[in-house]
Order: structure tokens, then C-alpha cells, then sequence
């Protein structure tokens, strides 16, 4: 979908593993800037406002779909690479330890 959207527009030649990852950085910077000055925020966000979820949300779906293109233009299967690491995690993070800790 994000290829085909890439593709469409002609921003092909744009989208480099490595020009895909700055905006990726720079949307996470942006997507900081919702969380900055707060303090502290508690799950779920309950005092903020509908407009400022909104903006979280738009952020959010910003680096999700930079990190995908990233993910698809590097040939890398990211639900596959995620399941991995959550199995190499479980194994050097044992659940026994972890209540221990």
C-alpha cells in the first residue's frame, strides 16, 4: 500500500533507506513534541483534550508509516522481525527473573 502510494506520486527515487530513516527521526521528534512539558502522563491520557489525542494519533500513524516504508524499502518482513526479537527477548528476559527483579 505505502509502495504503491510512494509510487503514484513518484517519490521512488526520494524514499532511500537512508533519506526514509531522517524523516522517521524527524517524526519521532514531532511526535516528542506532544509529550514534552507535561511531566508525567498518565495511560490513557484522561486530561487531555480531544484535539490534542487527535494530534497523538496523527504523530503516531506519521512514524508508524515511516518506519513500514522503511521496513518494506529494506526488504525487511517487520512483523517477522518483531516476532523474533519478542522471542530472543523472552529468552534473555525469563519471566521468573524478571518477578525476581
Amino acid at each position: 500500500m505505502l509502495a504503491e502510494f510512494a509510487r503514484e506520486r513518484n517519490w521512488e527515487s526520494f524514499h532511500s533507506p537512508r533519506n526514509l530513516l531522517l524523516a522517521l527521526v524527524g517524526e519521532v521528534g514531532e511526535l516528542s513534541e506532544t509529550f514534552q512539558w507535561r511531566g508525567e502522563v498518565p495511560q490513557g491520557l484522561p486530561d487531555w483534550s480531544a484535539d490534542e489525542k487527535e494530534h497523538l494519533e496523527e504523530e503516531l500513524s506519521d512514524v508508524l508509516l515511516y518506519l513500514v516504508r522503511l521496513a518494506d524499502v529494506c526488504n525487511v518482513d517487520l512483523g517477522e522481525a518483531a516476532l523474533e526479537k519478542l522471542r530472543k527477548n523472552a529468552l534473555k528476559y525469563p519471566v521468573d527473573a524478571m518477578k525476581r527483579s
